[in-house]
């Protein structure tokens, strides 16, 4: 494990390969600036989904969609470690326990503030439901800009990639899957 001082150290290297200047009152706090936001932003390595789904309640014989929609969330591309951001929709049909809904918002993020790819964190939340809650289905749909897209490369600013995992009855049943696309269509602002 590498420890703070060798961190900062590596963001120092990057600098002087950047600017050829390690001196410049502007950057001379850099380095610690950066591994302070780092912590913040990939804090999802820090948890895990079973303290943040531990806590359910007795869904009250509810058997219909409970739907979170358009969840904001921001990640970091594991190939170019650019951001990404966008929504997220995350849906589940309860069989016996529900999850207070910020609990699915904590859950995205949680997968989110990683190095990451968007089809991983849209798998990860879907298997995360399934193992914690055994719904009858669970949707996870996320749609996202992302950095690599829009300032190198292709540089295309307006593209929005979609990836989905419908799982239980939103993937055997397809008056389910409408059901969950048409609530979420509704819930866009």
């Amino acid at each position: 494990m590498v420890d703070r001082n060798e961190a900062e150290s590596a963001v120092r290297t990057l600098l002087n390969y950047l600017e050829g200047d390690e001196g410049r009152e502007g950057t001379n706090r850099t380095p610690e600036r950066v591994i302070e936001a780092w912590d913040e932003i990939f804090s999802g390595y820090k948890g895990d989904a079973s303290s943040i789904l531990k806590a359910t309640f007795n869904g009250e014989g509810y058997d219909g969609i409970v739907l979170l929609s358009n969840i904001e969330f921001h990640s970091t591309c594991e190939h170019h470690l650019q951001p990404f951001s966008g929504h997220a929709h995350v849906a589940y049909i309860p069989v016996d326990r529900i999850v207070g809904i910020s609990k699915l918002a904590r859950l995205v993020d949680l997968h989110a503030r990683r190095l990451q790819n968007q089809e991983r964190i849209t798998k990860s939340v879907a298997d995360d439901l399934e193992h914690h809650l055994n719904p009858l289905g669970a949707a996870v749909i996320l749609e996202a800009h992302h950095g690599c897209m829009r300032c190198r490369g292709v540089m295309k600013q307006n593209a929005t990639m979609t990836t989905s995992s419908m799982r239980g009855v939103f993937f055997d049943k397809a008056e389910a899957r409408a059901e969950v696309m048409q609530l979420i269509r509704r819930s866009e602002p």
